[in-house]
């Protein structure tokens, strides 16, 4: 009798969550497709607006990512789950990261800001600190 019991709980779940899983796999799915179009079609505008070539791939990575979080976040929030501590923690981890990495994340700020103003462009010949490359 007991296991009869059991079976009936687990087909009771099974019917009632069944939508909001199905639900879930469809907007993961259809968000994942729509990311990627959304990618594609920002690398053909940088593209066409003449943006550095070496900036482009960051930007579509920063682009695609920031995407897949919040698409990620929002189905989470579709089974119920409070995704306003993930957010804490997120930025908490970034907080802790960042502090952690002073050093280094002040170097990527230099590269960025060397893509950004492009002091050198693709090819030149520079010569830094006895370096030549």
């Amino acid at each position: 009798m007991e296991k009869k019991t059991i079976l009936e709980k687990i087909s009771n779940m099974a019917i009632e969550f069944a939508p909001t899983v199905l639900m879930a796999v469809a907007t993961l799915i259809i968000g994942f497709w729509i990311i990627g179009w959304i990618t594609k079609l920002a690398k053909k505008t940088m593209k066409k607006r003449g943006i550095d070539e070496t900036m482009r791939p960051f930007l579509a990575s920063l682009i695609n990512i920031g995407l897949k979080v919040m698409l990620l976040l929002s189905v989470a929030g579709m089974f119920g789950v409070k995704t306003t501590s993930f957010i804490a923690v997120l930025g908490a981890m970034t907080f802790a990261i960042g502090m952690a990495l002073q050093g280094s994340l002040g170097n990527f700020a230099s590269g960025v800001m060397i893509l950004l103003f492009k002091p050198y462009q693709v090819g030149d010949l520079v010569d830094i600190q006895g370096q030549v490359g």
